[in-house]
């Protein structure tokens, strides 16, 4: 947010010291991320002073340029002009040499000395479009008589200067969103030291109504969308440009002028923080605003031209024909104010925060008017800035006001009543602050002190510090006040050592991450909340069981996940579009669902994703693709990695997964396999990916805490003997793995596949699997004879549980 320093200066007479100020502002909590200058005119017409054109004759060599002698008031220079009404005796403004001007479109070039057609140029007299004055370039810039040759133009033209703070406001400090409210917070913290300063706000004592002959009646449907609603209508108005000074503090802030109604209303909002509407009262129908909300569907044509669908929720302002605003966020496309307009209906209100954000998010708007709404402005500077602006206008505009002030406020709004007790003071802020000093910080705060006991203080916070509730925000507004710099540090330091155990979920999670990222994974984080598109991806992932936001920043953001595919695939989409072709990625997080009775739940997941390949293409040879079988790997690695043995498979049911298994060890604890191509294909993904998803939760609670054991490397040697089996097709590598290990429990520490033949020359129904078996005994080198005991007993019990023959 932009403010102007000598705006803020209206409000609280100070010195000029931006640097001092601006460090303040920060240390009260309001960031100062920038100091800019400000010149209405760019570059502040340093260097162009005032000319006396001396002699004007033909140039020899040039027919359309006159060579002219001009006295700049310490010398007398020559300058080629080309300006068909340059003539003797003028004054006129010149460029001297080194003088930098802009372009239109903010190019800067330099005036140097030079030779046009033959003879010198000293510097350029200048039109009113090369000094940023104006568009014409019919002709030099003809000034008055009156003025001394070398007089600095800028004092002629009285440039505008100013100082412009960028403030990073956070979302809580809507008191802060104007000047008045800056200003304010810079008094307080200017009070700590000093005397309070007087705080000076505009006066509206001037304000009178000087006919009633236009009175627009005023009916607010739902008192709970908009709490407070104030009008009032002016005549005989000539929409033109603003006066000088109100565009230059305008474009100080970054707002572009308009004409003088809009540039007051907005002039208005950033002075007091209270969004304005103009409305053309001769598009006022029946001589009545209603405030209300339209039907399903109702089509709205918004200022930009857009067409928009507004919901049942949208709070508008209407007449008694049609809808005329999008209430507190966006006015509409033939109601506002036109050159020929001469009379408005000018509305200020506070509408409900919560309301106007919704309104806003669902058309995609962010106006200045809904930033403030939606934060929550002061319900009760609603007459006075009303007030304010009308006077405004009649100042710019001309006009009178042609009826009463029309307020509808059913309800006021009350201020909040909190008791602060001193002992919480002190305990929450580590260092006892005298409480004449908390209530003169108060008082500077507008927080006001009704009763004193030994206790502490009863205070009546004023409404428009909505985000003051508590003692602990009480505290919060001292404390920033008062200086955290001020608060002394114990020169005792006490912390606390809390005992965890080995298999506290961050160590192992850390444990897991770390050797994924040596296997050349890629963690990322995605966002909690996804669209409620995604979940026509699956059958699975019931709509009825999401936790739907309440208050949805988008409807690309309107649920929490209840898958992680949501976010690894949109990670995948995007590195695909800038063209990372090959991606191995993981994300720890939470699913989170809704069963019956509002039953709310998380479950822990780590996802991991893979496309592509493993490596680059390079001299050394080709890529390896990162398949289905290096995913399983992957998963396996993880599970022995955390000691999670006796691992069983079976086909996924994850209906999103076109083939894959699932890893159970007493429960499901992992699904993997290649996602569906119409899965990849609303994501706009074209390649293949794996993903697997292991149910971390249910793999925490199969950890044990025990030591890892350390054995030494076998002294003897190492035997590996080869099995080639026919087996049935059906029968998979894991059956096995689980039959030949749980035969040879003492010697057999290996089992390998390392062929796999199905094809020509096999029986119908058959495949050949051909696996290693390694074989060590600790304690002694094995002999021919154990060895093939050991094979013929492993052997039979394939033969016998899987009917796999010896080829």
């Amino acid at each position: 947010m932009k403010v102007s320093y000598s705006w803020i200066r209206d409000f609280i007479n100070i010195p000029e010291a931006i640097d001092e100020h601006s460090a303040l502002l920060t240390a009260l909590g309001l960031e100062v991320e920038g100091l800019e200058e400000f010149e209405n005119i760019k570059g502040g017409l340093k260097g162009i002073v005032v000319g006396h054109v001396k002699t004007c004759v033909q140039h020899p060599n040039a027919d359309k340029l006159k060579l002219t002698t001009v006295n700049i008031g310490d010398q007398t220079v020559q300058i080629v002009c080309g300006a068909p009404n340059v003539a003797a005796g003028q004054k006129v403004p010149v460029a001297t040499i080194g003088t930098t001007l802009y372009t239109e479109t903010g190019e800067a070039w330099k005036i140097k000395k030079g030779k046009i057609r033959g003879e010198e140029s000293h510097g350029m007299i200048c039109a009113e479009d090369e000094l940023g004055l104006g568009k014409s370039h019919d002709g030099i810039m003809v000034l008055d008589d009156a003025l001394e040759a070398g007089t600095t133009f800028s004092e002629v033209m009285k440039i505008s200067n100013d100082q412009v703070i960028e403030i990073g406001l956070t979302p809580n400090r809507a008191d802060a969103m104007s000047h008045l409210g800056v200003a304010r917070d810079l008094r307080a913290g200017l009070a700590i030291d000093n005397d309070p300063l007087e705080f000076m706000t505009p006066s509206v004592s001037s304000f009178h109504v000087d006919t009633r002959s236009h009175r627009v009646d005023i009916e607010v449907m739902d008192a709970n969308l908009a709490p407070r609603y104030c009008g009032v209508t002016l005549t005989g108005i000539k929409i033109q440009e603003s006066p000088d000074w109100m565009k230059n503090r305008l474009k100080a802030i970054g707002i572009t002028p308009k004409n003088n109604v809009v540039d007051v209303t907005n002039y208005v909002m950033h002075e007091l923080g209270q969004p304005l509407h103009a409305f053309d009262l001769n598009q006022i129908e029946g001589n009545k605003i209603e405030v209300k909300t339209l039907p399903a569907g109702t089509k709205f044509t918004t200022l930009d031209g857009e067409e928009r669908e507004l919901h049942e929720e949208d709070l508008m302002i209407c007449d008694t024909v049609k809808p005329l605003c999008i209430a507190g966020v966006y006015g509409g496309l033939n109601s506002g104010v036109t050159e020929s307009t001469n009379g408005i209906f000018l509305e200020s209100a506070y509408f409900n925060p919560v309301s106007v954000r919704k309104t806003a998010k669902r058309h995609g708007l962010n106006t200045d008017a809904s930033f403030r709404f939606e934060r929550g402005i002061d319900p009760n500077i609603t007459e006075y800035a009303l007030k304010r602006a009308a006077i405004l206008i009649l100042e710019t505009a001309g006009g009178s006001i042609s009826c009463d002030i029309t307020d509808v406020y059913p309800k006021k709004i009350e201020d909040q009543q909190v008791f602060l007790p001193y002992e919480k003071v002190t305990q929450l802020i580590g260092q006892e602050i005298p409480k004449e000093e908390i209530k003169g910080i108060l008082s500077t705060l507008d927080i006001s002190v009704n009763s004193i006991t030994d206790g502490g203080m009863g205070l009546t916070i004023p409404a428009y510090r909505n985000d003051v509730t508590r003692p602990a925000d009480v505290i919060e507004e001292i404390l920033r006040v008062y200086g955290y710099d001020r608060i002394e540090t114990s020169e005792k330091f006490n912390a606390s050592i809390a005992p965890t155990s080995r298999l506290d979920n961050h160590r192992v999670q850390d444990v897991v991450a770390n050797q994924l990222a040596g296997q050349g994974f890629v963690e990322i984080m995605a966002n909690s909340l996804t669209a409620d598109k995604h979940h026509t991806i699956t059958d699975q992932i019931k709509p009825e069981n999401e936790v739907r936001m309440l208050n949805p920043l988008s409807s690309d953001l309107s649920v929490m996940r209840q898958s992680l595919i949501y976010g690894g695939l949109e990670a995948v989409a995007h590195n695909l579009n800038r063209r990372q072709e090959h991606l191995r990625l993981f994300e720890f997080g939470n699913s989170y669902h809704q069963y019956q009775d509002r039953q709310f739940t998380e479950q822990k997941h780590l996802t991991v994703l893979t496309t592509g390949a493993i490596n680059d293409n390079s001299w050394t040879g080709d890529t390896t693709p990162a398949n289905f079988f290096y995913l399983k790997g992957i998963v396996r690695s993880i599970l022995q990695r955390l000691g999670i043995n006796g691992v069983s498979e079976k086909p996924t049911k994850l209906d999103f997964l076109s083939e894959g298994i699932a890893f159970n060890a007493g429960v499901k604890i992992a699904d993997l396999g290649v996602v569906k191509k119409s899965v990849c294909k609303h994501f706009d993904i074209d390649t293949t990916v794996h993903f697997a998803n292991i149910y971390w939760g249910e793999v925490l609670k199969l950890l044990k805490e025990e030591r890892r054991k350390v054995t030494d490397i076998p002294k003897f040697p190492a035997v590996k003997r080869d099995l080639a089996l026919l087996v049935d097709e059906k029968v998979s590598f894991q059956e096995l793995h689980d039959i030949a290990t749980k035969t040879e429990k003492k010697l057999l520490k290996e089992v390998q596949l390392f062929d796999v033949y199905e094809g020509t020359n096999l029986p119908d129904g058959k495949k050949s699997y051909a696996l290693s078996f390694t074989l060590v005994d600790e304690h002694k080198t094995l002999t021919d004879k154990q060895i093939d005991k050991v094979m013929r007993k492993i052997q039979q019990q394939l033969e016998q549980q899987t009917g796999a023959q010896l080829r």
